[in-house]
């Protein structure tokens, strides 16, 4: 597979329409978050990647970016059905980590679902795979070398999607925990455990008159009067989406005090948010518990995905987050909700002091990387087969009527070969594309080029 040649200015002038596309109102209301955003995109070509979900599913659109399956239902391994499972939209390897889940349970998987949505389940593999070139570059792995992560990547889920559309038992397929990870997710499990949720409030607030409240500077912005009671109605409206498992104890959600943020990350720049002080499930000032309520973003992918029953399925950018979120994640944040302020959709959820990302700076040798790939290529296997007709929640089988893992099985079993080398082609391609988007990026942007900044 080839991508189509431009020149390095035809590809700029693409790279700014998706950018205008993607970040153009953000970036014009709130410019400062979005240069301290493109500075951190500018340090490397994995940045970059992880930064510009746009503009990869623009080329996947455009099939610049590999075999054109930028129909929903076209393209190799995609029909009615595998075009259409519930998928993570940013799938990197730099998008998984540890939780909490709703039964105390600490669990390594995919984390960040701000751009889940409904859509073909090549994509995630696709965007997975050249993230794996890029890190392969980035550690100065051979190109053979990099060709045996992805083909490890992509037997592990092949081998995972099989397992589960055979219906193999929970001890078969087990989730990643204390008691079933090693090498690296054990690490990072063990390195979310030995935290504490008071050293996360510590942190975060201080002791006022016998009461907690956050503390003033660091990032908070003390909200006006009318700001702060939008917050709060807008906090009524989100305890409505909870689930009832959640409200065991009402004065769990008595409100302690808000502040506002903003969002200055690679992923939320330009997004207003809160974060909320709450009571917690004791009266003792060291169960209190802070939850955040952001400003919802558009994923990049939904731009390129036509269904209607999809585009209509959603009854904001909150809600299609929250949904996609509870379909992938077992068990879920309990405290996981959304809601609307200022007619614009909200993710709600709890500011975890045991979330822990996966950290590739110290995973270097060959074999070590190869075994971390495998377990992510199961992961990814059990979070597309998670939301479906067969097993999920009604509010998941609307969209997904019928069992994701049988149809993605029996979609690989068609051409069990080509499989494998469909990611490792692509992961070549689109990893060279993204590194010399990089660099055409850090010239747009450090000539002034960039629009708004």
């Amino acid at each position: 597979m080839s991508v189509p040649q431009h020149t390095a200015d035809e590809r700029g002038e693409q790279i700014l329409s998706v950018f205008g596309t993607a970040f153009g109102e953000l970036l014009a209301a709130d410019p400062a978050a979005f240069r301290v955003k493109f500075r951190k995109m500018a340090a490397s070509a994995f940045a970059f990647y992880r930064g510009t979900a746009c503009l990869f599913y623009a080329d996947l659109d455009q099939g610049d970016a590999g075999r054109g399956d930028g129909n929903i239902a076209g393209g190799p391994y995609l029909d009615e059905q595998t075009g259409r499972v519930w998928i993570h939209g940013d799938l990197h390897a730099e998008n998984f980590g540890t939780y909490m889940d709703a039964n105390g349970r600490l669990i390594f998987n995919v984390n960040d679902f701000d751009e889940a949505y409904v859509g073909p389940f090549t994509w995630d593999l696709k965007r997975f795979a050249a993230s794996l070139a890029l890190i392969g570059h980035a550690k100065a792995l051979s190109d053979e070398q990099i060709t045996e992560l992805v083909r490890t990547y992509a037997a592990a889920y092949r081998e995972r999607i099989h397992a589960l559309a055979a219906g193999a038992k929970e001890d078969e397929v087990p989730s990643f925990t204390l008691d079933t990870a090693d090498g690296p997710l054990l690490g990072a499990l063990r390195s979310a455990r030995a935290r504490t949720r008071f050293s996360l409030l510590d942190s975060m607030t201080e002791i006022r008159e016998y009461e907690r409240r956050f503390t003033e500077g660091d990032g908070s912005i003390e909200l006006d009067a009318a700001t702060r009671y939008k917050v709060l109605a807008a906090f009524d409206g989100y305890l409505e989406t909870l689930p009832d498992s959640s409200l065991l104890r009402p004065d769990s959600y008595r409100v302690k005090d808000v502040v506002g943020r903003r969002g200055i990350g690679i992923g939320s720049a330009g997004l207003p948010s809160y974060n909320i002080l709450l009571e917690g499930h004791s009266d003792a000032l060291e169960n209190d518990v802070v939850i955040y309520m952001k400003q919802a973003q558009t994923p990049a992918v939904s731009r390129h995905v036509t269904d209607p029953a999809v585009r209509g399925y959603f009854q904001h950018e909150g809600h299609r987050t929250v949904i996609s979120q509870r379909a992938l994640q077992d068990a879920a944040d309990p405290w996981l909700g959304w809601t609307e302020l200022d007619g614009a959709g909200q993710l709600v959820a709890e500011v975890s002091p045991y979330a822990v990302d996966l950290d590739w700076s110290d995973i270097d040798d060959p074999e070590q990387i190869a075994a971390v790939v495998a377990d992510l290529g199961r992961a990814t296997a059990t979070m597309h087969a998670a939301a479906d007709g067969d097993t999920g929640p009604a509010e998941h089988a609307a969209l997904v009527p019928f069992s994701t893992e049988r149809a993605i099985d029996a979609a690989i079993a068609a051409d069990e070969e080509g499989f494998a080398d469909l990611l490792v082609d692509f992961a070549h391609s689109y990893g060279a594309q993204a590194r010399a988007d990089h660099q055409i990026f850090v010239d747009l942007f450090r000539n002034g080029r960039i629009p708004g900044l």
